[in-house]
This record gives structure tokens, C-alpha cells and sequence, in this order.
């Protein structure tokens, strides 16, 4: 890619951030390497923030049940949608979207998440909202296959009503715990779909959908590329502390961890974040000392630093050309490999 040197390189002067973030390496009291050091500590860090999030609901352990709901061929994709069990007594709705041919041909999958919205599922594959939002389907066009889950927020009439069902059924969870374990089951779905190279899987997002990226990149290493449009990465640029999300332990003077942390977590694995600045943005220029931060572990590893940033100054949005420049990243990176 031509322009993977300039999103991957901050500018000369970094935008100050108003949040003060840990350093990810620690001081090396020892002979240990950098990395032997960073590597401990990410095992702590990752502890850390799995106790922030809660238990996380776990997989059926009967099965998934997948069942198709509905299925349509069109000329060059099929668009399947389906529904399964997300955890014990839960069932959740996705589109799967396979491009048309032989299904054992072997592709690369990737998984989709919608942004917060009425239509859910629908605007990602297609079947409703903007032809801005249909980010499936140059996905599918690309040769990747693409399931798009549904969020658990949308399964009731208001999220205040499916988070506190979420509580009744984890009373010691977050909602962002039930969000991961929802992508990660979403990874399991894919992984077992004929032709599916379960080692070749992405993820994108936009807002709601972006802050679920964010969460199964740094939880799930079967993740192996991602773009995150627009979803926060300070814990301060969006509403993390919302009953959906994080909840309000996020604004205690207390509570000193940062989403940095996440990004370390990811490394070395391929992350492009898009920014829109203006408006109701909420990552840009101060998205850049999260990302510098993080790169001193991407460094670590001895690869190219793969975690990228382009701030499009178009507010709230994924438009058009940076889904072109995102489709690019993923083909990449999971395509080639």
C-alpha cells in the first residue's frame, strides 16, 4: 500500500492529550529483554482488564444451533440469514454473506459489526440504511466472506431494557463483556463455515461497531487484521461509561487504566483506526499519543508497525474512500497472507 508509511508515522508535533497514559513497557530491572518484559506485563494487563469487564458469558455448550432463517442468491453473493446461540438459552440474529462460487473455495472471513441504530444487522448487509453503511458488501465483492451479528443491545425495544436482561443474566458483568463474548462466538460461527480459512479472519467497524473491534482484537488472537471507524479509543472521547459499555467505573479518579493498553494488547497483529475530527467526532488528532504509545510495543516485535491512523475530518462517519482505503487494509492483510 502506498500509503501505509504515512498512517502508520505521527506528525512532528503530537496533539497534547488531556489524559495521562501509563507507559505499556516497564523498567527493566534485570536481564530480561524488552519484549520478555512486555510480555509479562501484557499477561497483567490483560487480567486487569478482564476483571473490569466481568465474567464473560460463556459459549452452549450443546452446540450452537445454527439454523437458517432466511436465504437469497444474487448474482455475485449469497446473503444467508441466520440465527444461533450465543450463550446458554440466548439466541442472536446475523446476515453471512459468501461470495458465489464453490464453497470450498478457501477465503479469508471477516466479521462485521453494525453501528448503533434501529435497523441493526440490516445497514452492514445491505438490507437497509445508507449505501454508506452497507460495508458488507465490498467486502463480499472482495472475496472475503462476512457475517454480521447483531448486537445484544438491539434485542429488546430500548439498550436500557436488554442491559439490565444482560444483569439478570450476569448480574457481575459489563456490557462490553457480553459484546466480546458475542464476537467471539461470531469468530466461532465463521471459523466453521465450509471454505472459511479460519486463520485468515478480520474485523471492522464503525462507532458501536468499532468499539466491539477494539475489545475482539485485544481478547481474541484468532482476530488477525481490524479497521476501527470512529469508536473512542480514549476512554474519554466517547461515552465508554455507558450501562452498555464500561458503566460509570470508567470516571473514578480510581480507576487508572487506558484504552492504549488494548492497542498493546492487539500488537503485532494489523489495525487501521479512522478519525473524523470535526463535529460529533470522536477520535482525531488526540487519538495520536494513544497510538505512539502503543508503538513502542508494536516495535518490539521486530515487523513493520502495522497500527495506523487516518483522521478524515468528516466528523461521525466512514465515508466512501476510507472504506476504499479500509477494504484495501484487509485485503492486505488477509488476502496475502
Amino acid at each position: 500500500m502506498s500509503w501505509l508509511d504515512k498512517v502508520t508515522t505521527p506528525p512532528a508535533i503530537l496533539f497534547n492529550s488531556t489524559h495521562n497514559l501509563e507507559p505499556l513497557l516497564t523498567k527493566d530491572n534485570g536481564n530480561d529483554s524488552k519484549l520478555v518484559l512486555w510480555k509479562k506485563h501484557r499477561s497483567q494487563l490483560r487480567q486487569d482488564w478482564l476483571k473490569i469487564l466481568g465474567p464473560l458469558p460463556q459459549a452452549p455448550s450443546d452446540g450452537f444451533k445454527l439454523r437458517t432463517v432466511s436465504e437469497e442468491h444474487l448474482s455475485t453473493f449469497s446473503r444467508t440469514l441466520v440465527r444461533y446461540a450465543a450463550e446458554p438459552g440466548r439466541f442472536v440474529n446475523a446476515y453471512i454473506l459468501r461470495p458465489a462460487g464453490d464453497i470450498h473455495t478457501v477465503r479469508p472471513g471477516v466479521v462485521a459489526f453494525h453501528p448503533t441504530n434501529k435497523e441493526s444487522i440490516k445497514v452492514v448487509a445491505g438490507t437497509g440504511g445508507r449505501p454508506d453503511q452497507h460495508l458488507a458488501l465490498p467486502l463480499v465483492e472482495h472475496g472475503f466472506v462476512v457475517i454480521c451479528p447483531e448486537n445484544f443491545i438491539n434485542e429488546k425495544t430500548t439498550w436500557n431494557e436488554a442491559v439490565a436482561a444482560a444483569r439478570i443474566r450476569h448480574p457481575d458483568s459489563t456490557g462490553m463483556a457480553t459484546m466480546l463474548a458475542d464476537g467471539m462466538r461470531s469468530v466461532d460461527v465463521l471459523s466453521t463455515f465450509p471454505g472459511v480459512d479460519p486463520t485468515r479472519i478480520g474485523a471492522i467497524g464503525h462507532s458501536l461497531g468499532a468499539k466491539q473491534v477494539l475489545y475482539l482484537m485485544a481478547f481474541d488472537a484468532r482476530v488477525a487484521a481490524g479497521v476501527f471507524s470512529e469508536g473512542g479509543i480514549g476512554l474519554n472521547f466517547s461515552n465508554w461509561d455507558a450501562n452498555w459499555y464500561l458503566g460509570p467505573q470508567t470516571k473514578s479518579v480510581k480507576f487508572k487504566h487506558d484504552h492504549h493498553e488494548l492497542l498493546g494488547l492487539i500488537a503485532p497483529r494489523p489495525l487501521l483506526i479512522f478519525g473524523g475530527e470535526t463535529g460529533r467526532a470522536a477520535d482525531g488528532d488526540r487519538t495520536w499519543p494513544y497510538i505512539t504509545a502503543a508503538n513502542h510495543v508494536y516495535q518490539l516485535y521486530g515487523e513493520p508497525t502495522r497500527l495506523g491512523f487516518i483522521n478524515h475530518h468528516e466528523g461521525h462517519t466512514f465515508p466512501p474512500p476510507m472504506a476504499d482505503k479500509a477494504i484495501e487494509w484487509l485485503d492486505t492483510y488477509l488476502h496475502s497472507n
